[in-house]
């Protein structure tokens, strides 16, 4: 029975940590928004 539980366990935890692999949302970093250019008076 713990020979059992054991490989339950691991099984788990592989399919845990194979689950958490990889990256969710983009792969880059967005480009900051550039302050938009102050109005001159005229």
């Amino acid at each position: 029975m713990k020979r059992l539980f054991t490989a339950v366990l691991a099984m788990l935890a592989v399919s845990t940590l194979l689950a958490a692999c990889g990256q969710k949302g983009p792969l880059y970093l967005p480009d900051e928004d550039k302050p938009a250019k102050a109005q001159t008076a005229e």
